[in-house]
């Protein structure tokens, strides 16, 4: 079998919450307020499609000046969202990787302007040695070419793949290519579900 992980909030932690509520005086709601409005998922695609940070930025700048400094933390502070590993998650991994049975694979939505920086920052990423970065391949997930690409990179076959990721819909979309899925909520959730699973085909 074939254990595919995204790497955010699921090997190593993301809190941008981190930065930004600090920022925002404690106030969750202008967090949340800018993180869907201003900073928004769209825009943070772009990033992990390709595009350049700066450019995103300074372009989203213009629509918010009132937000520059707060846009701009993005680049200037994103390492502070990285405060370290998800909990138990460097122990799992290592036992996935030591099971003769089972092959591990990384696909992460990420720029490549901080992305080699944070694998070499995160000892759990240097890990994963086969792994696809949303920047490298200018495909995002849940966009389903994301995960094909992944598959034929590494001659995979879907029924034989399992993804783990913290966003359900991302979940959802490798399901749609033919992989289980298998959404994360932590370590401890997974290893129950990844041996449910693998006992189920392995003492088919």
């Amino acid at each position: 079998m074939n254990i595919i992980f995204d790497f955010g909030n699921v090997l190593v932690r993301w809190e941008p919450e981190r930065v930004y509520i600090p920022y925002f005086q404690g106030d969750e709601a202008k967090y949340w307020f800018f993180w869907r409005h201003v900073c928004t998922p769209e825009l943070r695609n772009r990033i992990d499609s390709g595009e350049n940070q700066r450019q995103c930025i300074d372009s989203q700048k213009q629509l918010y000046p009132e937000y520059s400094e707060a846009l701009d933390m993005f680049i200037t502070r994103w390492k502070e969202t990285l405060p370290g590993e998800m909990p138990g998650m460097r122990e799992l991994l290592q036992q996935l990787l030591d099971d003769p049975r089972l092959s591990v694979y990384g696909l992460t939505n990420w720029s490549m302007e901080t992305f080699p920086e944070a694998r070499e920052r995160f000892e759990i990423l240097q890990m994963i040695d086969n792994y696809v970065v949303s920047a490298d391949v200018k495909l995002v997930k849940p966009d389903p070419a994301i995960f094909q690409l992944l598959l034929d990179r590494y001659h995979l076959a879907a029924e034989q793949s399992i993804f783990i990721d913290d966003n359900p819909n991302n979940v959802e979309a490798a399901k749609k290519v033919g992989m289980r899925g298998i959404h994360f909520t932590g370590a401890d959730n997974l290893h129950q579900q990844l041996d449910t699973i693998l006992n189920q085909v392995y003492q088919a």
